[in-house]
């Protein structure tokens, strides 16, 4: 028999996992809405006073 562990995060709003979520959210929205077909990895890191954006964009099609 297989046995499985389920596990999850909750967090409540204004937690800076949830900004960095929305940031990365937004900047992976707007890339796919301009290319599709392109590849994005977003990592947003957030706390007091700053915000540090980082990742990888390779667009597939056409400028």
């Amino acid at each position: 028999m297989s046995e499985f562990l389920f596990t999850s995060e909750s967090v409540s709003m204004g937690h800076p996992d949830k900004v960095s979520d929305q940031v990365s959210d937004g900047i992976l929205d707007a890339l796919i809405a301009d290319d599709p077909s392109s590849r994005v990895a977003c990592e947003t890191l957030c706390t007091t006073d700053y915000v540090q954006v980082s990742g990888e964009i390779t667009p597939c099609g056409s400028p």
